[in-house]
């Protein structure tokens, strides 16, 4: 018997299983950007999406903004999500990631408070 991916190629026999089933397997969800600022004013949120999404269109939760004019720390980005989304197999962008690099080195230098008993 041939395999789901084999059939998709061209194989002679058909899938006995789902095609739902198999799907979870071929779609990926993407952490990118998204464009919300105006003209010559870029503003970016950082966004999960399904990979076959258009780059502004839906997107499934939205973890960050990015403003690339600003000076200094330039972006926000809830980490303890990036990093679910991350252990549930989505793929970053380059600039993304070099987004989760930053902000997890800079969790790990910052102390935590200390709780007074």
């Amino acid at each position: 018997m041939h395999s789901f991916l084999e059939t998709l190629r061209g194989g002679q026999e058909q899938v006995s299983e789902p095609l739902a089933k198999h799907f979870d397997l071929i779609m990926a969800v993407k952490i990118r950007m998204k464009r919300v600022g105006a003209k010559n004013a870029p503003v970016f949120r950082i966004v999960v999406a399904d990979g076959r999404s258009p780059r502004d269109g839906k997107f499934i939760e939205e973890i960050g903004t990015y403003q690339p004019l600003k000076k200094g720390d330039n972006f926000k980005l809830d980490l303890d999500r990036a990093k679910y989304w991350l252990g549930k197999g989505a793929q970053p962008s380059d600039t993304v990631a070099s987004f989760i690099k930053k902000a997890t080195k800079a969790a790990a230098t910052t102390p935590e408070p200390a709780v007074a008993a």
